[in-house]
């Protein structure tokens, strides 16, 4: 079993009292999951963080991001060692192509390797879904929130991006429909998480952000969501948001785990667009269904 760090090494900065995310380690690479999804012992699942890699400059050192500029060699490296962490198969890790739209796409065997090893043949995907053993789905962040699927009845899993743009599309809520659509999955018996993003408190938004989710949700949960700073901004709490949205979707509150910990809070040890002011490297969700037949 991988080492649980002690808390009292890394300083995090956590929003309640209970800690909800783990740290965990290997060597020098460092991850956080989610207890209550680790619960289910046929999937693996992680969200990096900047420790462990070999990057360096702005992208020291747990890069996974091939498009911020960084040598793709070491970031192949730092993939290596991520999947070394989690047990899983690089060249079989299937990557997404973000652009904060609310699209989901299937990921099939031929699928295997897109974005590591094989080009991608799709663009404008910001959540995956698969039932494949053995395939990991890979996301990216440094701001936005990860939210992670797992249907125990059916067993297939799912991995959404969601921006402020994508949750106010609801792409969780659409995530959900998908793995009913193409799983049966039903929402009830899904186990969700939403992963390290950045909290209310870091993240002021303008007023036609706010407009935009005062139209997509309903007035109390807007009321909710956004505090009203009297000058035009507002604090944007997406991690409540999307709550709203997993739960008005079906999921059960009992089956969902939400983020303690934000990103924009702990710059040297997760990767955050606001921080960094867009010279950064980039965080990842990983997610997969154990293969047993190897």
């Amino acid at each position: 079993r991988l080492k649980v760090t002690e808390r009292q090494k890394i300083n995090w900065k956590r929003s309640g009292d209970i800690p909800v995310l783990q740290d965990v380690s290997k060597g020098a690479v460092h991850m956080l999951q989610f207890p209550l999804l680790e619960q289910q012992s046929w999937i693996s699942h992680g969200f990096s963080t900047r420790m462990g890699g070999v990057s360096e400059g702005c992208y020291a050192s747990m890069n996974l991001s091939f498009t911020k500029g960084d040598d793709p060699e070491k970031v192949r490296e730092n993939y290596r060692r991520m999947a070394d962490m989690l047990g899983m198969d690089m060249e079989r890790m299937t990557l997404s192509f973000q652009t904060h739209t609310t699209n989901v796409r299937l990921v099939t065997e031929e699928d295997a390797g897109k974005g590591i090893v094989k080009e991608r043949d799709y663009t404008d995907v910001d959540g995956l879904i698969t039932n494949i053993p053995g395939i990991t789905l890979v996301t990216f962040y440094a701001d936005c929130v990860p939210l992670f699927f797992i249907d125990p009845i059916h067993k297939a899993i799912g991995l959404s991006h969601s921006g402020w743009k994508g949750t106010v599309g609801h792409i969780g809520q659409k995530a959900v429909e998908k793995m009913h659509e193409v799983y049966g999955s039903e929402p009830k018996d899904i186990v969700a998480a939403i992963g390290p993003s950045i909290c209310q408190s870091c993240y002021e938004v303008s007023d036609d952000v706010a407009e935009a989710f005062r139209a997509n949700f309903t007035a109390d949960e807007a009321a909710d969501i956004l505090l009203d700073k009297g000058n035009g901004k507002y604090q944007l709490d997406l991690w409540k948001a999307n709550w709203y949205v997993l739960t008005d979707a079906g999921i059960l509150p009992e089956h969902l785990s939400v983020t303690d910990l934000c990103t924009a809070c702990h710059p040297d040890l997760l990767w955050s667009h606001r921080k960094t002011n867009g010279q950064r490297g980039g965080l990842s969700a990983f997610l997969s269904l154990i293969d047993t037949s190897v």
